[in-house]
């Protein structure tokens, strides 16, 4: 995972998911010479996992990369000026990039000049839905999974980690459930049924979003399905969601809120709304209820946490979980509701 300068933070989101789950890469390593010799799980979480994290591509080579893939998520979707080097250093080194930025490497000249003469390939993710072009037919319909979008309260705050918790989760105690995946990161993870939605002309996200979903009904039959969101649906640069609302048409809504964060991410400009103005607005919205509050806990000493909960519950009436702890609890809860 190259997130030089950026892994750990919201930038580095990209990375972050992989690092903490990944079934189409084996993660062997993060380069992000900040935190050269140390343990990325460590870094991420608190708990080491055994990835270490290198200055260099030499570094990730010496741990058994074949592969490097970009883990940053920029404004814009562009490629950070400090990561070229690394490109450029991992294409002559024989390595093949992944990349799920709106700037292509593959048509880079450089890079696919390089590409090309050592015989690697250079792979866009976002470049492989942006062609897709189903109509949304209503066969969302005739999906019998009970469905839960996790939404969020602002970008990079942690909904696609939520549903992929809570789906795995889901399945541990016997409910058979499938992750419906919206972006780069979740196809880079390995999830089977992904959409990239922010890839998409505009007038076919509702209908690749309905298709991938009854493609996950038709092939999997499960109980649960869990559609990971985008943005947040008050954001003023990132007004996501809408679309997974009035096409997949969750039964439910997860909502990840990170109580520390005050200002959305990258707009210190603009205030987070109240839960209350989120949880309205969900309901008003679609046929859906908002059944409980997924606790983003950046920025809390792990002391802070129950009481953090328990603050979002006197608000809000919800259950309230932590997402990197034992999520049976919740997964019962939810599965009862299904029932």
């Amino acid at each position: 995972m190259l997130a030089e300068g950026v892994f750990g933070s919201t930038y580095g989101k990209t990375a972050n998911g992989l690092v903490r789950f990944s079934r189409r890469y084996r993660i062997t390593s993060v380069i992000d010479s900040r935190y050269s010799g140390q343990d990325a799980g460590w870094i991420l979480t608190g708990s080491p996992n055994g990835i270490p994290v290198a200055s260099s591509v030499k570094e990730a080579i010496d741990h058994h990369a074949n592969t490097i893939v970009v883990g940053v998520a920029t404004d814009g979707g562009f490629l950070p000026g400090n990561f070229r080097p690394f490109i450029k250093d991992a294409l002559e080194s024989g390595l093949n990039v992944v990349s799920g930025l709106h700037e292509f490497l593959g048509e880079d000249r450089e890079f696919a000049s390089i590409a090309a003469r050592k015989g690697i390939t250079i792979t866009d993710v976002r470049k492989m839905f942006r062609d897709m072009r189903n109509p949304f037919t209503g066969e969302i319909g005739k999906v019998g999974a009970t469905r839960i979008a996790v939404l969020g309260t602002d970008s990079a705050i942690g909904k696609r980690t939520t549903a992929v918790f809570l789906n795995e989760a889901m399945n541990r105690i016997g409910r058979k459930s499938v992750m419906i995946g919206t972006g780069q990161t979740a196809w880079m993870q390995g999830f089977k049924y992904t959409v990239v939605t922010d890839a998409m002309i505009n007038d076919f996200i509702s209908g690749n979003l309905e298709s991938i979903t009854v493609k996950a009904w038709n092939e999997e039959k499960p109980d649960f399905m869990f559609i990971e969101g985008q943005g947040s649906i008050i954001h003023p640069a990132y007004a996501g969601s809408f679309e997974i609302l009035g096409a997949c048409r969750p039964k439910y809504v997860v909502l990840q809120h990170a109580p520390k964060r005050l200002f959305y991410d990258g707009f210190e400009q603009f205030r987070i709304p109240e839960l209350s103005r989120y949880i309205r607005a969900i309901e008003l919205l679609a046929e859906t209820k908002v059944i409980a509050v997924s606790l983003n806990s950046e920025g809390m000493k792990k002391e802070e946490i129950p009481e953090s909960i328990e603050s979002i519950h006197s608000e809000t009436a919800l259950p309230v979980f932590d997402p990197l702890s034992d999520l049976t609890d919740i997964a019962e809860y939810i599965s009862d509701l299904g029932n």
